[in-house]
């Protein structure tokens, strides 16, 4: 191994390291706690718990802040390497730029096998594992399920929010009950609404039974039509937290081999739909690319940098990765399978095909 190698190889490592280190404080933690307060404070959940739902949150962070901090990297040094006229020295001593750039596509290779680790098999799960949590919370304290001035998804298809609480009532319970992912129905299936109600605990038969008064409730059905009714007192009102968990639903919080068996098992499902599932796989695969993209387009850009200032190189890291990942929001508004694949493999094909551009230009100077 050449010095060249090691001199640059722990350099674009070390910044790495760093930058992941950095966007991880900058865009996770700030989300991160905003989610555990909940958990924390309004549920009093055990510390145990909050741990396993930081170790949950952080594969997905690393998803994406391992190709940004990458580009970060590459994008600092060779602008470091530029302005100090340290890669014109080495072209001197005879080291081509293709054989000075092999440490930083041998790391990129490294880190889009680990990428590819990450979101096939361990963000799945961690995603799974975050929902579970939630659930595990509602059985531990199915009174944490009504806390007021929150919106309580701790049950499958089932959304809560209480207004407020007087005593031993609570004030404002608006309650959805969400179609479940393999019906083409409307966004909500049932609504209530109660001015006014009282529950107890049943902890034998794990449900909660609520007291109503003043309830209202929505019925919508398949066909678009709606049904009303209300009641002055509805007893009991009963809402089931200790049942059996039904089958993951959500593509991301699904492995490749579940999807594929989840398609398989739900013939109904819309078109659309499963463009969806589909495309999730395939953006596992695309995002795990990234960083040999981003190898490409990052040190010839990188190179044009002709001053010590590192504002310019991290600007152009946020606006070229902030771009790369936009691309994931145009695919989620795919009609078709093959448009999805297009729309999430065009960043890639972008980022080689103008840093090949750029590095022939950048031999010939």
């Amino acid at each position: 191994m050449r010095i060249s190698d090691r001199y640059i190889g722990r350099q674009v490592l070390f910044g790495t390291l760093f930058a992941v280190v950095v966007l991880s404080l900058a865009l996770v933690l700030g989300n991160l706690f905003k989610q555990i307060r909940p958990l924390l404070v309004d549920k009093h959940a055990p510390l145990w718990l909050v741990l396993r739902f930081v170790l949950n949150v952080l594969p997905f962070s690393l998803m994406f802040t391992i190709p940004w901090g990458f580009l970060s990297a590459v994008l600092l040094v060779f602008g470091r390497l530029s302005s100090d006229q340290e890669l014109t020295s080495f072209r001197v001593a005879g080291v081509s730029l293709a054989r000075l750039v092999v440490p930083v596509f041998v790391i990129a290779a490294l880190l889009s096998a680990a990428c590819l680790w990450l979101n096939v098999n361990v963000v799945p799960q961690a995603k799974a594992s975050l929902t579970e949590l939630l659930y595990e919370q509602a059985k531990r304290d199915p009174r944490s399920l009504l806390s007021p001035g929150m919106v309580h998804a701790g049950l499958k298809d089932v959304k809560f929010y209480v207004e407020d609480q007087q005593g031993d009532s609570l004030i404002g319970l608006h309650l959805y009950r969400t179609p479940s992912a393999s019906a083409a129905a409307a966004p909500v299936e049932a609504y209530l609404h109660a001015r006014r109600f009282t529950f107890v605990v049943d902890d034998a038969k794990k449900e909660l039974r609520l007291k109503l008064y003043d309830a209202s409730f929505e019925t919508h059905k398949p066909d678009g039509s709606v049904d009303m009714f209300s009641a002055a007192e509805a007893e009991p009102y009963l809402i089931p937290f200790g049942v059996a968990r039904q089958e993951k639903s959500k593509a991301s919080a699904m492995t490749n081999q579940e999807i594929v068996a989840y398609l398989a098992r739900h013939p109904e499902l819309t078109a659309e739909r499963r463009v969806k599932y589909q495309a999730e796989i395939t953006q596992r695969y695309s995002f795990s690319l990234a960083c040999l993209a981003f190898a490409f387009v990052g040190v010839p850009l990188g190179m044009q940098a002709r001053r010590r200032d590192s504002s310019g190189g991290l600007l152009l890291s946020l606006l070229l990765g902030t771009g790369y990942f936009l691309f994931t929001i145009l695919a989620n508004e795919s009609k078709t399978a093959a448009a999805a694949n297009f729309v999430l493999w065009v960043p890639n094909v972008i980022c080689v095909g103008v840093g090949l551009f750029l590095f022939r230009r950048a031999q010939f100077k």
